[in-house]
C-alpha cells in the first residue's frame, strides 16, 4: 500500500496547484477528496487532475440505475419463475435462457443497490475489500451472460441450421454447458483477485472495476487477453450462428416459395405469407440481438482500450455511463430472449394478464428456444 501512496500525494499537490483554471467552480478540489482514507491506495494518480462531478449527475446516475435494477430485477424474474415452473417451456434449450435470466437477475440484484447507496454519499462508501468483490461479482455475471448469449445462439445454429442431423441437446448437456460457463467465467474474474490487473474504483468513485490506467504490461495484458475471450471471440460467434441461421431459413422460404409455384397451389399463399413473417422476424430478433449486444458492451470496451493505451483523455462521467451500458444489457435480455418466445407469451398472459404484452393464441416462429416453428419445418422442405 506504502507504494502507492506517494505518487497519488504528488498527483494531489498537482491537483490542487493547478486545479483552480479547470475546476469549474470547485476550486483546488477533486474528485478523489471523498474518498475514504483506506481507499486511496486503489485509486490511480489520473482522477487527482479532476474536480468533483456535479451532485445532479450522481443523483441521474443514481435513479438511472435504480431503474434499471428494479425493471432487470422483475423481468428476470418472471423469466426464470415462468420458464421454471411451465411444464412445456422445461426443455434443455430453455435451460440456457433460465441461466441467462438468472445471471442478468443477480448482475442488477448486487450491483444496483450499493451504487445507488453510494450515488447518495457521492463516493464509494464500503472499504476496499467490498470494492473488489462488487467488482468481482459484475465481471462474473457480465461474462456469465455473454456466454450464455453465444451457447444460446450455438443453439439455435444447430437445431435450425442442422436440422435432423445435429444432435439434439439434452438436460446434461444443457447442464454441462452451464457448469462450463461458470467455471470459465469464474477463472477470468478471480484472475485480479491474484495479482493479473487489479479491481479499483471507477472514475467517479460510486462503482468498481478493472484497473486499465496501470502502465505496466501485466496489468494492461489482461484487458486485452480477457477482451479477445470474452468480447471478441463471443460476438464473432454470434454473428456466425446468426449469419447462417438467417441464411438457412431464407432458403428454406425460398424453396417452399419455388416448391409451391410448381404445384400452382393457389391456397400456399397464406401460409407462404406465414413463413415469410417467420423469415422477417427471425432476421429482425437476430439483428437485434447483435446489436443490442454490441451497444450494450463497446462502450465500456472503447474506454478500458483508451485507458491502455492513452489514446484520448478519460474523464469520470464517461467511465461510469460505460459502466451503465453494459449493466443495461440485463434489462433487455429478457425482452429478446425471453418475450420472443411464443410460449413463454402464452404463459405471461395466463399467470400475469397485465403484463403480457401480446395474444397468447399467436404462436408464429419462436427464436427464444431451439424448438422453433421455423426449425421444424426446414427437415422437411
Amino acid at each position: 500500500m506504502a507504494a502507492f501512496a506517494e505518487p497519488h500525494f504528488s498527483a494531489y499537490s498537482a491537483g490542487w496547484q493547478g486545479g483552480a483554471g479547470g475546476s469549474g467552480g470547485f476550486g483546488n478540489m477533486t474528485v478523489v477528496d471523498k474518498v475514504p482514507p483506506e481507499m486511496l491506495h486503489m485509486v490511480d494518480a489520473h482522477w487527482y487532475q479532476f474536480p468533483p462531478m456535479n451532485p445532479l449527475w450522481h443523483a441521474i446516475l443514481g435513479f438511472t440505475i435504480g431503474v434499471l435494477g428494479l425493471v432487470s430485477c422483475i423481468g428476470n424474474g418472471c423469466v426464470i419463475y415462468i420458464f421454471t415452473t411451465t411444464k412445456a417451456l422445461r426443455t434443455p434449450s430453455n435451460l440456457l435462457v433460465v441461466n441467462l435470466a438468472f445471471s442478468d437477475f443477480l448482475m442488477m440484484f448486487t450491483m444496483a443497490p450499493p451504487m445507488v447507496i453510494n450515488c447518495y454519499h457521492e463516493t464509494w462508501t464500503y472499504g476496499p475489500l467490498m470494492c473488489e468483490i462488487y467488482a468481482m461479482l459484475g465481471s462474473l455475471f457480465g461474462c456469465g451472460s455473454i456466454w450464455t448469449m453465444t451457447m444460446i445462439a450455438f443453439d439455435r445454429y444447430n437445431v435450425i441450421v442442422k436440422g435432423l442431423s445435429a444432435k439434439p441437446m439434452t438436460n446434461n448437456g444443457a447442464l454441462l454447458r452451464i457448469m462450463a460457463i461458470w467455471a470459465f467465467a469464474l477463472i477470468w474474474t478471480l484472475a485480479p483477485m491474484f495479482g493479473w490487473n487489479r479491481y479499483v474504483p471507477e472514475g467517479n468513485m460510486t462503482a468498481c472495476g478493472t484497473d486499465y490506467l496501470t502502465k505496466d504490461w501485466k496489468s494492461r495484458s489482461y484487458i486485452l487477453v480477457y477482451s479477445v475471450f470474452v468480447y471478441y471471440t463471443p460476438l464473432l460467434l454470434i454473428i456466425y450462428s446468426y449469419f447462417f441461421i438467417v441464411q438457412a431459413v431464407s432458403a428454406h422460404e425460398k424453396n417452399m416459395r419455388e416448391q409451391a409455384k410448381k404445384m400452382n397451389v393457389a391456397s400456399l399463399r397464406s401460409s407462404e405469407a406465414a413463413n415469410t413473417s417467420a423469415e422477417c422476424k427471425l432476421a429482425k430478433v437476430a439483428l437485434m440481438t447483435i446489436t443490442l449486444w454490441f451497444c450494450a458492451w463497446t462502450p465500456y470496451l472503447i474506454i478500458n482500450y483508451t485507458g491502455v493505451f492513452e489514446s484520448a483523455p478519460i474523464s469520470p462521467l464517461a467511465t461510469i455511463w460505460g459502466s451503465l451500458f453494459a449493466k443495461a444489457n440485463a434489462v433487455y435480455n429478457p425482452i429478446v430472449y425471453g418475450i420472443s418466445h411464443p410460449k413463454y407469451r402464452a404463459a405471461l398472459y395466463k399467470k400475469f394478464p397485465s403484463l403480457a404484452c401480446n395474444d397468447p393464441a399467436d404462436d408464429t416462429a419462436s427464436v427464444a428456444s431451439g424448438a422453433t416453428a421455423v426449425s421444424e419445418e426446414k427437415p422437411s422442405a
